[in-house]
């Protein structure tokens, strides 16, 4: 399984009328791909859309991302989204696949740029810290390494509320079962954006 993000950046009051486009989008006769889930940035880089899909093969993902580039009006955006980015990941191989799941609305979408050679000391790190973490981890939805571009992995968190997601932090940190270890020692660049759910998609 392989997953794309696509983020449109929108004016403040443009992204109500981005996503009615992206739905239509992805919801095409001609789309290809398995809509997972959708988000609008609220703290951090605000205006930012998040369209989160899964493919079952390369060539899939291939041919939706043609589609993308060749249309004059991708994702139904031209008229709202200043710019469209486009990224493909396949999943920590340990992780369960996604699965239809309400979280409660808020999530976390956190990027690490890593060191080169850094991805298997993080895969390592994360695939020992996530049982003995799993009251916390059990919040996060995937963790997804980049197929193109600068290695980097993008982990996508859920919660009912900024309140939670700060006590289980806290918690974790305290027992010394969170960060995963030797994982930070592999980030030269790390960003976080908390987003709130779309309604109406599998995982909300």
């Amino acid at each position: 399984m392989l997953y794309e993000i696509a983020t449109l950046s929108c004016p403040v009051l443009g992204v109500t009328k981005a996503a009615e486009g992206a739905r239509r989008w992805i919801g095409d006769e001609d789309a290809l791909g398995t809509p997972l889930g959708m988000w609008r940035s609220d703290i951090g880089t605000i205006g930012e859309l998040f369209v989160l899909r899964s493919f079952e093969a390369e060539e899939e993902l291939r041919a939706e991302r043609e589609r993308a580039l060749m249309s004059e009006d991708p994702f139904f955006s031209r008229e709202t989204a200043r710019t469209l980015r486009m990224e493909s990941f396949a999943p920590f191989p340990f992780l369960p696949a996604m699965k239809p799941r309400q979280y409660g609305g808020l999530f976390e979408f956190r990027t690490y740029h890593l060191r080169p050679g850094g991805l298997p000391r993080t895969l390592a790190g994360w695939e020992a810290a996530i049982g003995p973490a799993a009251a916390y981890t059990d919040h996060l939805v995937t963790n997804l390494y980049a197929l193109d571009g600068p290695p980097r992995i993008t982990h996508i968190w859920g919660f009912s509320s900024l309140e939670e997601r700060a006590r289980l932090r806290a918690e974790h940190y305290a027992a010394g079962l969170w960060p995963p270890k030797g994982g930070p020692e592999e980030i030269v660049e790390a960003t976080s954006t908390i987003a709130k759910a779309e309604e109406g998609w599998p995982i909300g």
